[in-house]
């Protein structure tokens, strides 16, 4: 049987230059268990998605995260892309909004490059996790212990390296998700 979510809100950070199955794939697992998927960003309007570095298509933005509070939400997904995630890590309010789901202790699930705003919010110090092999230095730097698997989960923190991993990453996230907050993934 599925996981079910039914019930949960799931914020999506993401910006220009997301990878475009890092966003799709794990929306489309929250909602067919039942999850309502946000779509925050730095902007509004529509952010431009990418396969590898080529244009894909556009996607409406549901929420700007400065008016947004991980309050109101049950998770958090992180998707990949090399721009998107230095877009974010730039940007304040995508930062306080990614360190307060970890102060309060809810899921998140980042893949591919999406951990470098992980770095940037100053929440990896003793996790162990795994991203596209690129950020290796940037997580041991920041305090992580980086290993080379599929989907890792640390108290919450799920991770995956690439779009490869998308079915073990969109399982796990999702068991995550249905568990609820964990008492060790306060930052």
């Amino acid at each position: 049987m599925a996981t079910s979510i039914k019930g949960k809100r799931v914020a999506f950070l993401a910006t220009d230059g997301v990878e475009e199955v890092e966003y799709t794939e794990p929306r489309k697992a929250v909602e067919n268990a039942g999850g309502e998927a946000v779509l925050v960003s730095i902007k509004s309007g529509e952010i431009q998605a990418v396969n590898h570095l080529d244009k894909a298509r556009t996607y409406p933005v549901d929420e700007q995260v400065k008016d947004a509070s991980a309050d109101r939400f049950d998770a958090l997904v992180l998707p990949g892309g090399v721009a998107n995630p230095d877009f974010l890590r730039m940007d304040p309010d995508a930062v306080r909004f990614v360190r307060d789901f970890f102060t309060a202790g809810k899921p998140v699930a980042a893949i591919c490059h999406g951990p470098w705003t992980l770095v940037e919010a100053g929440v990896v110090d003793g996790r162990t996790l795994t991203s596209w092999p690129s950020l290796r230095t940037d997580l041991a730097n920041a305090g992580a212990t980086w290993v080379d698997e599929q989907v890792h989960v640390d108290q919450g923190l799920v991770t995956s390296r690439k779009p490869d991993d998308l079915p073990a990453f969109c399982d796990k996230m999702l068991e995550e998700i249905a568990e609820g907050s964990h008492q060790k993934q306060h930052a």
